[in-house]
């Protein structure tokens, strides 16, 4: 007899005699209904793959710890995974590509996403983030249009650069974050080697109730490279799964990568005034206006046990907060609130939360009950509803979100600046000349492929508002001029 802890068994825990050869009338009859575990099997195996991501369908995780290192961060926010120096909590870090599918190759060009769960006493806290701070659009209604030009054309079903360089070209404010993906950054090294940005502009709340704005910066202590477009190309062929595998053996090796975090804050006040709308997700703010301070250490030294249980199954969502933060007016982090975990719904159903990877460690209490695969005791006898006299989980109202100011009329309507080219411009001028070069060949090179003239038009315009020289070397590579228009 088989060792019990070791032996096959049904989904149901019953044993299984024969897991290589099908139940048969005969040697060679027909394979009977009757064969469960066949039929179990079979039906399962239909079933193992979910609906992959929209976006960040491909990605490498970790598990790891996020230890404070700078006591004075209390005095800007409650949270009390922030509390002191020398606080450590247990996180979890999911990297990923932002355009492609499942199986797409690790070293195209592309944002990576940086999203952090950390396991606070306080509940699960989401940063969820990219490896550059700002984004190509700053209003989540046009999300779904951005991504549709980067996935699959319609009819073709190709990956299309009319469609990519036709929405850019129409949307002046993703100037600034294309220029960060066509640099350096657009291409790490390995995910090890790159930087990691909330993106947004968040609030922080004290405990005397007093507000700030912060950003989030996790500089990466292993540095910030970039690969070959050459080398990329090659690996892409040779190996897809080139960061996935880099970051896992760094791991297995006890290499642990680890990333300082260190954030800018804004006192409330200053939003008012400053030069740049602080919740504009295309800008950046001046380093030497709000100067970054640190606030922990983010180290990972733990490789998942399963792929699809840990980083296939990880939910994070924009939405998920602490007391002591809350979120901003920013537009595009307002839609992110409802869209991340409503894709969450729609992929793992609406108990994701259960899932072990999700859990938090603290208890849950709510009146959210039923629904597929609830297996945490479905709040057992408890009441289901409230208000009720049965002593039921309760508000508490420290954890109110504190109030904010609203007016005007409720309209559709743009942000207040339109100037999407001092930034992008002071980031190319910022470039060294051996960087500007690199940049000029990627923009040309994925431009090229663009049947229609007008386009290329449009945006080397774009390029020349920004940066005169940027825009006569960029329509020089493509055998173009400069429209007289913007000269």
């Amino acid at each position: 007899m088989s060792n019990n802890n070791n032996r096959i068994t049904t989904a149901a825990g019953a044993p299984v005699g024969d897991n290589q050869n099908s139940v048969t009338a005969g040697h060679n009859g027909p394979t009977l209904l009757q064969d469960f575990h066949l039929l179990e099997k079979l039906a399962h195996f239909n079933r193992e793959r979910i609906p992959e991501r929209v976006v960040h369908a491909k990605g490498a995780g970790a598990h790891g710890y996020f230890e404070v290192t700078n006591d004075e961060i209390s005095k800007y926010t409650k949270a009390d995974f922030l509390s002191e120096a020398g606080k450590r909590t247990d996180m979890f870090i999911r990297f990923s590509t932002v355009a492609g599918e499942l199986g797409s190759a690790d070293t195209v060009r592309d944002p990576r996403g940086f999203a952090v769960k950390f396991y606070t006493e306080e509940g699960n806290y989401d940063l969820v983030g990219n490896n550059t701070p700002v984004f190509f659009i700053r209003d989540a209604i046009k999300f779904p249009d951005f991504i549709h030009t980067q996935k699959r054309h319609p009819q073709t079903h190709l990956k299309d650069p009319n469609m990519v360089w036709d929405f850019w070209s129409l949307s002046p404010e993703s100037l600034h974050q294309i220029t960060y993906l066509h640099g350096d950054r657009g291409l790490p090294a390995t995910l090890r080697h790159m930087n990691g940005y909330g993106s947004h502009t968040f609030k922080w709340v004290n405990a005397q109730g007093e507000v700030f704005w912060v950003k989030y910066h996790f500089i990466s202590e292993q540095g910030v490279k970039g690969l070959d477009v050459d080398l990329a190309d090659k690996l892409a062929g040779e190996n897809p799964d080139y960061h996935t595998e880099d970051l896992f053996n760094a791991i297995k090796n006890e290499d642990f990568p680890a990333w300082k975090l260190y954030v800018q804050i804004m006192p409330e006040e200053d939003a008012k005034d400053y030069k740049w709308d602080p919740f504009d997700v295309t800008k950046v703010w001046s380093k030497k206006d709000y100067p970054r301070i640190e606030v922990g250490r983010m180290v990972l030294n733990r490789n998942p046990e399963n792929y699809f249980a840990e980083v296939e199954q990880a939910a994070f969502s924009p939405g998920q907060f602490v007391p002591g933060i809350e979120a901003s007016p920013d537009k595009m982090l307002q839609g992110r609130l409802f869209g991340y975990s409503d894709a969450h719904r729609y992929r793992l159903g609406g108990n994701h939360h259960q899932i072990p990877i999700n859990r938090p460690k603290n208890e849950v209490n709510n009146y959210q009950r039923d629904g597929f695969m609830s297996v945490n005791g479905n709040g057992g006898s408890t009441p289901n509803y409230q208000p009720n006299s049965q002593n039921g989980p309760a508000e508490d109202i420290t954890a109110k979100t504190t109030p904010f100011e609203v007016h005007g009329q409720a309209d559709s309507v743009p942000y207040d600046s339109e100037d999407h080219y001092t930034q992008a411009g002071d980031l190319y001028r910022l470039m060294s000349a051996d960087e500007k070069d690199r940049l000029i060949k990627a923009f040309v090179g994925h431009m090229e492929p663009v049947e229609k003239e007008e386009i290329k038009l449009r945006q080397i315009e774009h390029f020349y508002k920004a940066d005169p020289e940027w825009g006569e070397r960029i329509a020089q590579g493509l055998g173009l001029a400069v429209p007289e228009s913007v000269r």
